[in-house]
């Protein structure tokens, strides 16, 4: 008979060696369980401890208070002065100092004028005498006319040669004489011609006294130029004037030294020189202005000025009051300026938030070891306060540390005006 898989292996044998077989499998599990559950206990210990030690080592209270504040409100005034070496509050003087600037500019410029230019043709003439050997004299601005009908005239009072007898034979005498035009214009600019005097017609001497140009007349002509007027040179000055003081009071100003104020109204600036390339009445199209400014301004401290303002505010509050610095306000104009003599009076409007002085360090002694409900109705309870917070570390802690130096406060002034 043949045996069975068991009546070689019993049965109990082969569950347990599948026991054997499956904690094997499950031993690594379990490992990493109680890995996971130390490492756990580990950390929640180490935070139990921490918030412990966080109580006793690291704890802090932050107390921010809102202090009462009064607005004060007042004018004062100021005297600017240059010979001023220390400011005196007492007298109301602050110390000035100058600043000075030079600089120069050139441009061109368009002539605006347009003048009627006119001028009359010129040109010399051989009057001749064919009259008589007797000269015969001409008046001023006689009249001559040319071939084609121009009018010219003698510039000034000639007389003109009489003719001779040569070998029997009558020779005509002459005299070269000057003439202008009777207009101006380029069509008196004429070709060489011959000329009759129309003083002479209707008598014999008509026929015996002409005269004859050997080469053209000139010079005449009649258009619009361009003329430089006064107006132009005081536009182009005001122009380089204006641009150039301007210049000159943004650089004093971007240059000054730290803390320094200069009132646009307290700079005092003048030409001091000015050159033209031409004059009025130049008939040129362009011209060119060259100008130089010079500049002076009386400063002073911005901080003196506030430190005054600080000075007149002690003088007006009662003891124990104090200025809340961060909120000075000072707005100042010039009531009259002497630069001259370098003085200025300004005026001044102070505005700056008033409180009680509060101690610190004894608030803090009072608030020792006290809860929050306490000390937050000690601090309200008093009449300088209107507000306060009190914010600790650790969040859970509710009393404020016996450690001085674990407390801090600060005063809060954002209440707005």
């Amino acid at each position: 008979m043949a045996k069975k898989f068991y009546d070689i292996i019993p049965p109990k044998e082969i569950s347990f060696l599948r026991s054997e077989k499956q904690e094997e499998k499950i031993r690594p599990v379990r490992k990493k369980k109680r890995f996971f559950l130390k490492s756990f206990v580990f950390c929640f210990v180490f935070l139990i401890l921490v918030i412990i030690s966080s109580f006793f080592f690291f704890s802090k209270v932050e107390i921010e208070i809102w202090p009462e504040t009064e607005i004060l409100n007042f004018k004062e005034t100021a005297t600017i002065n240059l010979n001023a070496e220390h400011p005196d509050f007492e007298a109301k003087i602050i110390p000035g100092k100058v600043f000075s600037d030079q600089r120069f500019t050139s441009q061109e410029f368009s002539a605006s004028g347009k003048i009627l230019k006119e001028e009359k043709a010129k040109g010399i003439i051989r009057v001749f005498n064919e009259y008589s050997i007797s000269p015969q004299s001409l008046l001023i601005n006689t009249r001559f006319v040319s071939a084609n009908g121009k009018l010219f005239r003698s510039v000034k009072r000639e007389v003109i040669a009489g003719g001779y007898y040569e070998k029997g034979k009558f020779v005509s005498g002459y005299t070269d004489i000057e003439v202008m035009a009777a207009e101006p214009g380029e069509s008196y600019n004429i070709d060489p011609s011959t000329f009759s005097i129309p003083g002479f017609k209707g008598t014999s001497k008509y026929t015996s006294f002409y005269g004859k140009s050997f080469s053209s007349m000139t010079g005449g002509f009649e258009s619009k130029v361009s003329q430089v007027t006064q107006e132009d040179l005081e536009k182009a000055e005001n122009i380089l004037a204006e641009g150039l003081k301007k210049e000159s009071r943004e650089f004093l100003k971007s240059t000054l030294p730290a803390d320094f104020v200069l009132l646009n109204e307290a700079i005092s600036q003048e030409i001091v020189e000015i050159d033209s390339s031409v004059k009025a009445g130049a008939e040129v199209e362009s011209f060119n202005l060259r100008i130089k400014v010079k500049s002076d301004g009386l400063g002073f401290k911005k901080s003196d000025i506030e430190d005054f303002a600080k000075n007149c505010i002690s003088l007006d509050i009662a003891k124990g009051e104090k200025i809340q610095e961060e909120s000075l306000e000072i707005n100042y104009s010039s009531e009259s300026i002497d630069l001259e003599s370098g003085e200025i009076v300004l005026s001044l409007e102070i505005k700056a938030k008033i409180y009680s002085d509060i101690s610190l360090a004894k608030f803090k002694e009072a608030l020792l070891e006290k809860s929050f409900k306490e000390a937050e109705v000690f601090l309200e309870d008093m009449p300088q306060v209107t507000k306060v917070e009190v914010k600790s570390w650790p969040f859970l802690k509710k009393k404020i540390p016996g450690d001085i130096n674990k407390i801090k406060v600060r005063l809060n002034f954002n209440s707005s005006y």
